[in-house]
């Protein structure tokens, strides 16, 4: 009974926004006072087993929402100016007209955008970075923005086991004995086998979003087999802070280097000659806001010194009952992205009045963005401290040895009230270990699958669907969005179920 009253606040996030078509601020407004008053009611929220009272219950959690909204807003609002900075300036005309002449075909370009430039960043950044860019980027492309954020989302997810450098593998294998690595090993073998779906579904959305000559099937394979073979490798001989960010770059070197072949190839068929329309010094103005926060990635996560001493400076704070909350402010992509829009505005020589007008657009955006997150990650938290989420997960384990079938959508499910693959893996790692020894079952491809699913979670999850859609100026529209991802995500997780069962049956 607990279980099913646990379950109400996702079921009804989930219809409010994609059969009632509400937007994300409204259906989680309403779904946070019932999940308040459920928490309270049959869960014992505030209670005096929490040793807080219901008043100092509800404003820990809204303190909790409020500071990880301002975080994550903080992500949203400097992508945004980016976004305006490029189109006050005319930079995204001048770099989609170098895309062109990587090849002429739109839909190519579109594609090195939302699968390399994608996972390159959730491999570096994580934390809503991939997303926030590569949508705005795929608009400036002539992508429908509902479109541009579904491309982004399935672009960057089979990235999210192993995103901002392994942070979700590293907070798994602190919690039980198994080193990074195994647990990188159990991880990658899931998204090796079934990313293909996920680029099958990047295909099929830019197809119907921008018109092409080239067979997109053919460079979706080797897009696809460019990074999944560099990333399985990378899992399993290196360890798991690199197999996103070194196959994102291995693979576009290789995809760029076909595609110019390509181009070449044609060019001499048809005797078309490709002008260059702009000095390669233009070209790196036009993108120097995302090369320069390509550099502050890598230095600021890669290079030891600088990962030390950024990372000293942490901003907490707690209330003594339970309520807590902690941001490195230097390293956050926050500062990451307000460095790169700064100093793009000084590369491009861009006037006062350009940088100011971008700064505000972007800043007006953000009221109704805040709101949206602030109610849904109320949801989050206060199932997480009633014992909700716990419950749902306990009794999923209930089933015993079909457990597998069931261990990624658990993963998954924690993504979705969390908004963090690593928030998942925490919540639920040492359930699908305790799960494994009880069902006699073998502990590393139940870890693999929670890991797995954690990442598929993350396409779907309410409050980041909130974050994409402020970037292409959808606010509002979170449910057209949900609605057109959420299948592909059941599905993608189904089958993740299925090879869970299989690989527990192998190793068992």
């Amino acid at each position: 009974m607990l279980a099913l009253l646990a379950a109400v606040p996702v079921l009804l996030v989930l219809v409010l926004m994609t059969a009632v078509g509400w937007s994300a601020a409204r259906a989680g407004l309403v779904t946070s006072v019932v999940t308040l008053a459920l928490a309270v009611a049959a869960f014992g929220f505030g209670g005096p087993a929490d040793q807080f009272s219901i008043l100092s219950g509800t404003g820990g959690v809204l303190a909790e929402a409020t500071f990880i909204a301002a975080a994550v807003a903080g992500i949203i609002g400097p992508a945004l100016g980016i976004h305006y900075l490029q189109q006050r300036t005319g930079a995204s005309d001048r770099l989609q007209a170098g895309l062109a002449r990587l090849h002429p075909d739109p839909r190519l370009g579109a594609l090195m955008v939302a699968w390399f430039f994608a996972l390159f960043l959730e491999g570096a950044a994580g934390f809503g970075t991939p997303v926030a860019l590569a949508a705005p980027f795929l608009v400036a492309a002539g992508f429908p923005p509902v479109q541009a954020v579904v491309a982004a989302m399935l672009g960057h997810a089979a990235g999210v086991s192993f995103g901002a450098i392994g942070t979700p593998v590293l907070a798994q294998s602190a919690l039980v004995d198994y080193s990074g690595s195994e647990l990188a090993r159990a991880t990658a073998p899931y998204h090796v086998v079934l990313g293909g779906l996920l680029m099958t579904a990047l295909i099929i959305t830019i197809r119907s979003a921008l018109p092409g000559t080239q067979r997109l099937w053919t460079w979706g394979i080797l897009a696809a087999v460019s990074f999944l073979v560099p990333y399985g490798l990378i899992a399993v001989f290196i360890g798991p802070e690199l197999p996103t960010l070194g196959g994102a770059l291995i693979g576009v070197g290789i995809f760029a280097a076909v595609l110019l072949r390509r181009r070449n190839i044609e060019a001499v068929a048809t005797g078309c000659i490709y002008a260059e329309r702009s000095s390669p010094g233009d070209m790196l103005r036009a993108a120097s806001p995302y090369l320069v926060l390509v550099l502050l990635v890598l230095g600021t996560r890669l290079i030891p010194p600088v990962v030390d001493a950024l990372g000293s400076v942490v901003v907490e704070w707690e209330t003594g009952l339970g309520f807590s909350g902690s941001v490195q402010p230097l390293s956050h992509p926050a500062m990451l992205l307000t460095v790169a829009f700064a100093a793009g505005a000084v590369l491009q020589r861009t006037s006062g009045r350009d940088a100011a007008h971008a700064i505000v657009t972007a800043t007006r955006q953000l009221g109704p963005v805040l709101v949206a997150l602030v109610a849904m990650i109320t949801i989050a938290r206060t199932m997480s401290h009633a014992g909700m989420t716990n419950e749902l997960a306990f009794a999923a384990a209930g089933i015993g040895a079909a457990w597998p079938l069931l261990s990624p959508a658990v993963g998954a499910f924690g993504t979705f009230v969390t908004g963090s693959a690593t928030a998942s893996n925490v919540l639920f790692t040492e359930l699908q270990a305790t799960t494994a020894r009880a069902a006699d079952l073998p502990a590393l491809p139940l870890l693999g699958a929670q890991g797995f699913g954690a990442s598929a979670g993350n396409i779907i999850c309410p409050h980041n669907i909130v974050a994409a859609v402020a970037t292409v100026g959808l606010t509002g529209q979170e449910g057209r969005v949900l609605r057109s991802i959420f299948p592909l995500a059941a599905l993608y997780v189904t089958l993740g179920g299925l090879l869970a069962f299989a690989f527990a049956q192998w190793l068992g």
